[in-house]
């Protein structure tokens, strides 16, 4: 996807991590490390991105991540608390100024009615701001999974622009 001004969101976002001085960090489930891909395919991302921990068992959530079993017990890995613990989790695992997370249910399986299939929930934890956005998709897997990455890439931007 494009920015108003035609430049893909990873290069957006990456120029603004480079003028604040600060480094990322992501924790991603349903998107399987399709943030990575893109975030790293912008050269000089070496200079901003710390990494990513790809997380998605449960039990990575909470080895790695420090999810809380207690939250995963009681919410499950696709909810709000989940995406912001992980947000929290690899920022202080990698070092980062900013962690961003991503956990949901790309499908075309794994939906209930109380959490159907392309529920998405979005996170971001930084020094000054926490944010947890949540999104239903409507699409097939490789959809929803791009849509999410949309979403995360937003969120960054729009953080690093001062509008959250």
């Amino acid at each position: 996807m494009r920015s108003p001004d035609d430049t893909a969101l990873e290069v957006v976002v990456g120029r603004l991590l480079k003028q604040r001085a600060f480094t990322l960090a992501l924790a991603e489930s349903c998107t399987g490390g399709l943030i990575s891909h893109r975030v790293t395919n912008v050269p000089g991302s070496s200079g901003y991105y710390q990494g990513a921990v790809v997380a998605y068992s449960n039990e990575i959530k909470e080895l790695v991540l420090q999810v809380r079993r207690d939250t995963l017990h009681c919410y499950g890995s696709v909810s709000e608390r989940a995406a912001l613990e992980m947000a929290r989790g690899v920022r202080c695992a990698l070092r980062a100024d900013i962690g961003l997370s991503v956990t949901g249910i790309a499908g075309p399986g794994g939906g209930t009615p109380e959490k159907p299939v392309g529920l998405i929930y979005i996170s971001l934890a930084a020094p000054d701001v926490e944010r947890v956005e949540r999104y239903v998709w409507n699409g097939n897997r490789w959809e929803n999974k791009t849509r999410s990455v949309e979403a995360a890439l937003g969120l960054l931007r729009r953080y690093l622009e001062g509008r959250l």
